[in-house]
């Protein structure tokens, strides 16, 4: 499997955990503004990553109650519970003839700052990969969007730039 799969899987990751809520929980809208998420991934040889999400209410809250179509495409699950600290996610995906469980706990104010930590589990080890991992992304609230961003931008390392409400424009893309 190519590294751009594995970016791929990354990428319907994020966008199934901020896109992925059960009909009776939304998770709170985030403060508009571009948001720096730092991933660590712990039992994996993948180097931490750092994004720029720009964002704003409304792009936000189409995350939160529509889902993207590519995370509703290869999501069979997506299931969001409010808990004592925040909130808890579980969602079943497959990419590429690989299924991935994930059970995520989310916390924090989401006006400077959250913390999503997410398990996951894959049926078989992709691109070298464990089959068992822990991300952690690390978000904090750094401003308003740069100039040349659009609320939806997701700018990932090498300059990759993801516009979260094109991501139907990938589903040619992914592996089934």
């Amino acid at each position: 499997m190519s590294r751009q799969l594995v970016w791929l899987w990354l990428s319907v990751a994020l966008m199934a955990v901020w896109g992925a809520v059960a009909e009776a929980v939304e998770l709170p809208v985030r403060k508009a503004g571009l948001w720096e998420m730092k991933l660590v991934r712990t039992g994996s040889p993948l180097p931490e990553m750092t994004m720029q999400h720009c964002t704003d209410a409304t792009t936000d809250k189409e995350m939160a109650t529509a889902s993207s179509p590519l995370s509703r495409e290869v999501c069979s699950k997506r299931d969001v519970q409010q808990t004592a600290t925040g909130y808890a996610m579980d969602t079943v995906c497959s990419v590429a003839g690989v299924s991935m469980t994930t059970h995520s706990e989310i916390a924090g104010d989401f006006s400077s700052a959250y913390t999503i930590t997410t398990t996951a589990h894959s049926d078989r080890a992709v691109a070298g990969l464990p089959k068992e991992t822990t991300t952690t992304i690390a978000a904090r609230w750094l401003g308003a969007c740069k100039a040349d961003q659009k609320p939806g931008d997701i700018v990932m390392p090498g300059g990759l730039k993801l516009n979260v409400r094109d991501a139907d424009k990938l589903k040619g893309l992914v592996p089934k």
